[in-house]
């Protein structure tokens, strides 16, 4: 398996400077997380496509490996930004794109169609779509991640174990979709808080690491860390890393 941050990690920085303030921190792989209030948008891989592409073709210490594309499925010119997205994974030899799934409510067989629409696409450039495990959305119950990857197919899943720590009384058993599995973002985690300093909640990350050979994944295990209040986040980060590192 291979560690990673995400460039979302590191979101007072501008998009020239978060590779190498991550590769100080000795990561050598990076996911590129891309949403409308991040330090990297959709707008703009779109508006300044060969500069983003030769930034990341130039990096020497760091690698792309991942794309988030976090906006809303029903955000405005969504598809048009997910070929762009597309394009440029290509371009820079990324594989794997995460999506986030549609919110409670959506009907099924509407998200099906989107996802199918979403596999064709990334399907014309080599990129493997990975839908995100998320609370409040269709992906918050792993049987109904498992029958969305059956109906779509191509369709694979992108794993964050705390969503289904958090506001849960027990965690949820999510076995049946880990060889669904494609890309898997992590952090600490405890049923009423959804981060916490690494040591402080629940995730057994040993198990999830076993769970996972278990099934022959060799991707990637992301770090994704927001800011904590009154602790320093390159120390984190720094921790989190050797952590997961250790493991492997």
């Amino acid at each position: 398996m291979i560690v990673a941050a995400s460039t979302a990690c590191i979101p007072d920085s501008t998009p020239y400077e978060v590779f190498d303030r991550l590769a100080d921190l000795e990561f050598v792989n990076a996911e590129i997380s891309v949403s409308k209030e991040g330090i990297i948008t959709p707008k703009d891989i779109a508006d300044k496509f060969d500069i983003y592409v030769q930034t990341c073709r130039s990096l020497r210490r760091i690698s792309p490996i991942s794309i988030f594309y976090e906006s809303e499925p029903s955000s405005p010119n969504y598809f048009d930004y997910f070929k762009v997205l597309c394009n440029f994974a290509k371009a820079i030899k990324v594989v794997v794109m995460t999506v986030r799934s549609s919110e409670v409510g959506t009907p099924y067989n509407e998200e099906v169609e989107r996802l199918r629409e979403l596999i064709r696409i990334a399907v014309s450039n080599g990129v493997l779509v990975g839908l995100l495990t998320e609370s409040g959305r269709l992906t918050e119950n792993p049987s109904t991640v498992g029958s969305l990857c059956k109906s779509v197919k191509g369709l694979s899943v992108t794993l964050d174990p705390s969503h289904y720590i958090f506001n849960h009384a027990k965690p949820v058993d999510y076995d049946m979709i880990l060889d669904q599995v494609c890309h898997v973002r992590l952090r600490d985690t405890t049923p009423t808080q959804f981060q916490v300093r690494i040591g402080q909640g629940v995730l057994e990350f040993g198990r999830l690491v076993i769970q996972l050979n278990k099934v022959n994944y060799r991707r990637t295990l992301c770090i994704d860390l927001a800011e904590l209040p009154n602790i320093e986040p390159m120390s984190e980060l720094r921790k989190m890393r050797l952590l997961v590192e250790s493991l492997l």
